[in-house]
C-alpha cells in the first residue's frame, strides 16, 4: 500500500495544543464499522453507548520525563585536545530516551547527535547524573549506560532532571501541568515516552459510570515507545520496519480475555497501543505448539511488540476501539484504517476536520465499533 494512500489535510490550528480544562469533555467520532456512518458525540456520553456487558483494556503504562538537556565532556578513552575540550564543555545537547535496555542502560536519540560518537560522556543538571555513549544503532539511535554521582537513583534523577516528552507537533515547550494532563489516571508502571493518549480522557468518575454500566475494566502494560510514532521512510507500508515495544499482560488479564471471548462479550481496546499488544499476543498464543499452551486466547507474560497493523490485517481478538485522531501517513493511522477500513476511516477523518475537532495527543477522540 502506498503511503499517500494515507494522508488528508488538516488545518494547523486545529492542532490541539494543550489539553481541554477538563478531561472528559472532549468531543467524540462514533463510527459504525459496518454500515460506514458516524455520529458526532461527547466523550462523556460514552458509557451510556456500551451495551453494557463489554471488557474494556487500558494500558496502564506510566510517561516518563523523557527529554534530559546536557553538556558533552569528553571521552572516557583519551583526553582531547584543548580545542575539542572547549567544544565539548559549551556543547549542549538533547538526549531523548526512547527504550529501557536493562537497569541504568537506554537507547536514546541524540540532538545535535552527528558528533555525539561512542564512548562520549554527557552529564546533566549539576553534574549529579552522567551517562556514557556505548553503542550505535539505526536512525541515530546511541546505547547509553547512566551513572548518579550521589545518593539518588538514575530514575530519581529522570523524574527530577528530565521534561515530558511532548510530541513535536506540539510546539510549545513543556509545562508543570502536563506532568499531569499527559498521564492517565490509571498511569502505574514506568516506562513509556508518550502517552497512550486515547486514556487521557478517563476519569475516575467515567470509569465508575462505565462499570455500573456492568462493563468490566482490566489492564495492559505497554511501553509506548519509537514503534508507536516512528516516521515511516518507505513510500509503502511494506517497506516499514517496526521498533518493538516490550509489553506485558498478566495472566488475570489474560483470563479476562478469555471469558469474555467464550460468552460473547466484545473486546473494547482504549487506544491503539492495547491494540498492538492483544493483537501481538493472540499470535504468539497460536504460534504456540500443542499441549504447550495454556488454551487462552492471548499469551500472558512479557514480550516485545514488533507487530505491525495495516490494511489487509485479521483482528482476532480486538472488536471496538477507543482511539484519538492520528497522523497522516503514520504507522498509527495505518491501524485504523485496517480496522475500520481505508475508505471509511479517510471519510470520517474529513468530516472530523470539517466540523472542527481538536486532533493528535491532546485532542479529541474515535468510538469505532
Amino acid at each position: 500500500m502506498r503511503l499517500d494512500e494515507l494522508d488528508y489535510q488538516l488545518p494547523p490550528g486545529q492542532i490541539a495544543q494543550r489539553p481541554l480544562e477538563k478531561r472528559d469533555a472532549s468531543r467524540m467520532l462514533s463510527l459504525s464499522r459496518s454500515s460506514g456512518t458516524w455520529e458526532d458525540r461527547l466523550f462523556a456520553e460514552l458509557p451510556k453507548l456500551l451495551r453494557g456487558d463489554e471488557l474494556l483494556v487500558l494500558n496502564n503504562t506510566k510517561v516518563i520525563p523523557s527529554r534530559l538537556f546536557g553538556r558533552r565532556i569528553g571521552v572516557h578513552s583519551s583526553p582531547p585536545s584543548h580545542a575539542t575540550k572547549q567544544e565539548h564543555l559549551t556543547g549542549r545537547v538533547e538526549v531523548f530516551l526512547s527504550r529501557e535496555i536493562s537497569t541504568d542502560l537506554w537507547e536514546a536519540l541524540v540532538r545535535p547527535g552527528r558528533k555525539v560518537q561512542t564512548d562520549e560522556r554527557i552529564v546533566f543538571g549539576q553534574g549529579e547524573l552522567e551517562a556514557e555513549v556505548v553503542g550505535r544503532g539505526e536512525f541515530g539511535l546511541r546505547t547509553m549506560r547512566f551513572v548518579s554521582h550521589d545518593s539518588q537513583s538514575v530514575a530519581e534523577h529522570f523524574e527530577e532532571l528530565g521534561h515530558v516528552p511532548l510530541p513535536p507537533y506540539i510546539e510549545r515547550m513543556d509545562e508543570a501541568s502536563d506532568r499531569d494532563r499527559y498521564q492517565t489516571v490509571f498511569a502505574k508502571h514506568s516506562g513509556a515516552i508518550a502517552a497512550p493518549t486515547a486514556g487521557l480522557h478517563f476519569t475516575r468518575e467515567v470509569l465508575d459510570r462505565i462499570r455500573s454500566r456492568g462493563a468490566e475494566i482490566c489492564e495492559i502494560t505497554l511501553n509506548v515507545g519509537l514503534g508507536t510514532f516512528q516516521t515511516i521512510r518507505s513510500e509503502t507500508l511494506e517497506g516499514h520496519k517496526m521498533h518493538a515495544e516490550a509489553y506485558e499482560i498478566s495472566a488475570e488479564t489474560a483470563d479476562k480475555i478469555q471469558e469474555a471471548k467464550q460468552a460473547g462479550r466484545k473486546i473494547l481496546a482504549v487506544g491503539t497501543t492495547v491494540v498492538r499488544g492483544l493483537e501481538d499476543a493472540v499470535l504468539r498464543a497460536s504460534m504456540q505448539e500443542p499441549g504447550q499452551g495454556t488454551g487462552s486466547a492471548v499469551l500472558s507474560g512479557k514480550a516485545d511488540a514488533r507487530l505491525f497493523i495495516v490494511p489487509g490485517f485479521r483482528f482476532r481478538i480486538v472488536d471496538e476501539l477507543l482511539t484519538n485522531f492520528h497522523l497522516p501517513r503514520s504507522t498509527l493511522l495505518a491501524l485504523i484504517c485496517a480496522f475500520a477500513g481505508t475508505e471509511t476511516t479517510l471519510a470520517a477523518y474529513r468530516h472530523a476536520v470539517d466540523a472542527g475537532y481538536r486532533f493528535y495527543s491532546y485532542g479529541d477522540c474515535m468510538f469505532i465499533r
